[in-house]
């Protein structure tokens, strides 16, 4: 008489394996903040309101040397373009402005949505620390 071993599978290299797929996507995942394309140093102001920032939007970033739409880098030629593509002037427009820039930037960019008709505009700082 034959005595039947009973089959059992073997659940560490199995374990091993989801293991090293767990890391490897942890590793090439990129965790998003927000979408903004430049770092920049926001000017503090001590009041202001709180931004509802809606999920239908425009948003500017300008730099010194840089100017970012809706989280990519653009030239000023590209801007024009897109925003005079956008056909509703109700549309909300976050505007962040490094503290460096100059005026004379500042001015541009503020011309072109005025020249778009874009004129629900929001200015964002940071808050000064009042310590």
């Amino acid at each position: 008489m034959r005595r039947r071993e009973s089959l059992t599978l073997d659940m560490t290299p199995l374990v091993d394996v989801v293991f090293l797929l767990l890391i490897f996507f942890l590793v090439t995942s990129v965790f998003k903040k927000e979408e903004l394309a430049l770092l920049l140093n926001l000017p503090s102001v001590e009041s202001g309101q709180k931004a509802h920032i809606p999920s239908r939007k425009i948003e500017i970033g300008l730099g010194v040397n840089k100017i970012a739409l809706n989280g990519q880098v653009v030239t000023m030629e590209e801007l024009e373009v897109a925003l005079a593509a956008k056909k509703e002037s109700k549309i909300p427009v976050i505007v962040r402005i490094d503290q460096s820039v100059s005026y004379g930037r500042v001015a541009k960019i503020l011309a072109l949505l005025e020249k778009e008709k874009l004129e629900n505009l929001s200015l964002i700082t940071k808050a000064k620390n009042n310590h």
